[in-house]
């Protein structure tokens, strides 16, 4: 008979850190590594650079900050009695202070420690350092090249951090090779619609390739453009998912290697909702770690300012949301009505500030103002009176606009551009209809009215405008949108795919001209694989046709 597999409980500690608050930070370790102990785990793995905060940028090359986390780790390590802890760290590199004319190593390397017997006793260093997308590893951190296995209660345990397994090979295989019968995964992977699923699938691939469990600890929570999903989970050796943890939510998922029972798990969320649920965590972490009580919206009876409101609500409270109508003459009764009904649906205040003298007192500064420039001046209004609520109350402003209105420049700079925090930056308009909807009817009635849902989107800045007057209908705009930005195909491969020419070449055109305005936009939360700013750099002097 084959040897029973020896018995091992482990813990992942799916955490929320707070980047550079490193003693606040090493408190909740703390905590989760006394709650794992209390549930009989030999084990605990918390995330990915934890200590410190991730993604910490420019504090990473601050040797004063890297020091700082050390201490803090050190500090830390004698928790770990009767548990053994791995936590991710930004472990400085030696001589990296020193200015000569060598080159340097990069300042840190993206380190898991091992915690046992009140200090520290080893130390892992991330090998592949991803430099794509939103991540800039290698302008931070100096790989590393080394393996670790360790023993924890008879098991051996490989450690390895995010990047290191997606995909196949060194570390892992190394580690598998030199007897590890657990692998152990640190990470601090963003969220994307989609990815948790994609995480799962990809790692239980893993798992049945080296014929051994992989355990995966993610990161929660918002930092600034960034949501952090949870969403930790095991996979067992033939690649079966046997327990998982919350997605948007901290938590602490326990399994037992060696019981043969595996516990319930809950569903995953589906796409509308697990979108949904990252907006509501990156504006409630946003608003809480940057020490904002109060928000503010420009609630104009569309459909983008309700779904802002809808996310604001569901994540603050409504005792902290305030919503301000600004009616100009142009503003219709019925957009108007629904903005009221909005509000009166979800509970939040609401302020009216009709802007009809400021436009007057515009028209006489300014006489020559009209077309563009007269539309203009009413957004700008508006932006500077929430502005000024945000001076005199505090209050943060939330901006409405959507990715595709950011993509085409759709947007009035210093106007409804104007705020502090972009909550659908990243949202296309075909999904904000399909978000409200889903709203909707997770309530079980109309918190935003149907007649938000059916009405032809409009500015209403001038009368009877729609803003298929300027734009395509949006599911084609979105449609060329998702070529053009997320995919990075070329104007004939769009047409190619049967858009019409002259769509394809107006929409390009103005995606290229709007590069200047996204890039005084407020920052918002990343949903998609190509958000603007932190994923899809590009210059805004640019004369390229493609």
């Amino acid at each position: 008979m084959p040897e029973p597999e020896a018995k091992l409980r482990i813990a992942l500690a799916q955490v929320n850190s707070t980047v550079g608050e490193i003693d606040g930070n090493r408190e909740r370790i703390a905590s989760a590594i006394r709650d794992a102990r209390d549930r009989g785990a030999d084990l605990v793995v918390l995330p990915e650079l934890c200590l410190p905060g991730y993604p910490a940028e420019d504090l990473y090359l601050k040797r004063h900050f890297t020091l700082a986390n050390q201490r803090a780790l050190e500090a830390l390590a004698p928790e770990a009695t009767g548990i053994v802890a791995i936590v991710g760290f930004a472990e400085p590199v030696p001589g990296a202070e020193y200015l000569d004319d060598a080159p340097r190593p990069r300042p840190a390397h993206n380190a898991l420690a091992v915690l046992e017997d009140g200090a520290v006793a080893a130390i892992y260093r991330k090998q592949r350092l991803p430099n794509y997308g939103v991540f800039d590893e290698a302008r931070y951190f100096e790989p590393g090249s080394e393996p670790l296995v360790w023993t924890v209660a008879g098991v051996a345990v490989g450690l390895t951090v995010c990047e290191d397994v997606w995909e196949e090979g060194a570390p892992a295989s190394l580690e598998v090779d030199a007897g590890a019968e657990l692998i152990v995964n640190a990470s601090a992977s963003p969220y994307l619609r989609g990815k948790g699923a994609a995480r799962e699938q990809m790692l239980a691939a893993r798992a049945r390739r080296y014929g051994v469990p992989f355990a995966f600890c993610n990161l929660v929570g918002g930092q600034d453009e960034l949501v952090f999903d949870g969403h930790s989970f095991v996979a067992d050796a033939g690649g079966a998912v046997v327990a998982r943890g919350r997605q948007f939510d901290e938590d602490m998922v326990i399994w037992d290697r060696g019981c043969g029972e595996a516990p319930a798990l809950g569903e995953l969320l589906d796409d509308l909702d697990e979108v949904y649920a990252a907006l509501r965590l990156g504006l409630r972490d946003y608003v809480r770690k940057n020490g904002f009580e109060h928000v503010v919206i420009a609630l104009s009876g569309g459909i983008d300012s309700a779904l802002v409101a809808l996310v604001a609500v569901d994540a603050l409270g409504a005792d902290r949301v305030t919503c301000v109508v600004m009616p100009s003459p142009h503003s219709s009764a019925e957009t108007q009505g629904d903005a009221r009904a909005i509000a009166a649906n979800l509970g939040a205040e609401l302020i009216e500030i009709p802007i009809a003298a400021p436009m007057r007192a515009y028209e006489e500064t300014l006489p020559e103002l009209s077309g563009v420039a007269a539309e203009n001046i009413q957004a700008r209004i508006r932006g500077n009176l929430v502005m000024a609520l945000s001076n005199a109350r505090g209050w943060l402003v939330l901006t409405t606009g959507n990715k595709s209105e950011m993509s085409v420049g759709y947007a009035t700079l210093y106007g409804d551009m104007a705020g502090g925090f972009a909550v659908i930056k990243d949202v296309p308009k075909t999904l904000v209809y399909k978000l409200v909807e889903r709203r909707n009817a997770v309530a079980g009635r109309e918190l935003v009215p149907g007649s938000v849902l059916r009405r032809p989107p409009s500015a209403e800045l001038r009368p009877g405008q729609l803003d298929q007057d300027s734009l395509p209908p949006y599911d084609l705009l979105d449609r060329v949108l998702e070529a053009y930005v997320e995919s990075d195909l070329s104007r004939d491969e769009i047409v190619a795919s049967g858009v019409p020419e002259a769509t394809v070449d107006e929409v390009i055109r103005m995606v290229d001209r709007a590069e200047y305005k996204r890039r005084q936009a407020p920052p918002g939360i990343r949903i998609t694989p190509r958000a603007f700013g932190r994923d899809r750099r590009l210059p805004i002097t640019n004369r390229f046709g493609g």
